[in-house]
């Protein structure tokens, strides 16, 4: 059984790193600059920007 896992993921415009969870339920936008980075599609998200580490 696969399960879902919370991720760091790393702004593709100002590098700006935050973390998230990787079946998330609401958009989630850069802190910085307000680029999407990850949106929900009814399991796990899409992403949209680069993940820079997996936390199990």
């Amino acid at each position: 059984m696969e399960t879902s896992n919370f991720i760091k993921l790393k702004c593709k415009r100002c590098n700006n790193a935050q973390i998230t969870y990787g079946r998330a339920t609401l958009w989630v936008k850069c802190k910085k600059c307000n680029k999407l980075l990850l949106r929900p599609q009814g399991g796990k998200a899409k992403l949209k920007a680069f993940v820079k580490n997996v936390f199990k």
